[in-house]
């Protein structure tokens, strides 16, 4: 599974998608406050670990998205992501997924939709997934700065950033357009 394993019938649309997943959780980062010069304001910790994993993955060229929030990370996990995305192409298009080279992601055990085949990442570069900046933008702007006192406490508000992503179309196209992707904007 470490390149794309169908080829699209000719004419067929072609979506490019980045996909990759968080963990949120009861540590949750604190991000910068406004405060009177020589006070430090007060932030919320919690140092229990209970977490979720959001998988998410967007398609700048047509400003969408796809998730799932799940309880771990592994294979079914990114089953039903895969599952998730493919559910989500435009009508008739067929996607290349994006992606890293998580152990759950380059597994044999995975069953490919039709309509999508995945590309995976060179190890350790990061830098080369837009959805690392949607992370960042989700946790400064909706996500910290709270205590999650249960799993489903975590879920809900996971759901929550994400629509909220998927409602700014603008924002996807801006965090996730790259110079040496194929996706130009004019």
């Amino acid at each position: 599974m470490g390149e794309i394993t169908t080829k699209p019938a000719p004419k067929t649309p072609v979506e490019v998608w980045f996909q990759d997943e968080t963990r949120l959780g009861r540590k949750n980062p604190h991000t910068r406050r406004w405060a009177r010069r020589g006070t430090w304001p007060r932030a919320i910790a919690d140092l229990r670990t209970k977490s979720a994993y959001l998988f998410g993955a967007i398609c700048p060229e047509r400003s969408t998205g796809a998730a799932v929030v799940m309880p771990c990370a592994n294979t079914q996990a990114m089953q039903h992501h895969l599952d998730e995305i493919a559910r989500n192409l435009a009508p008739k298009a067929y996607a290349i997924v994006v992606l890293d080279q998580a152990g759950w992601h380059t597994t044999g055990k995975l069953r490919l939709p039709e309509n999508l085949s995945v590309l995976p990442l060179p190890p350790k570069s990061p830098e080369l997934n837009p959805v690392e900046n949607v992370w960042q933008f989700l946790r400064h702007n909706k996500l910290s700065n709270r205590i999650f006192h249960n799993y489903e406490a975590i879920v809900t508000p996971a759901c929550d950033a994400w629509n909220s992503l998927l409602a700014d179309p603008a924002r996807i196209t801006s965090i996730a357009t790259r110079q040496w992707t194929p996706i130009t904007r004019s």
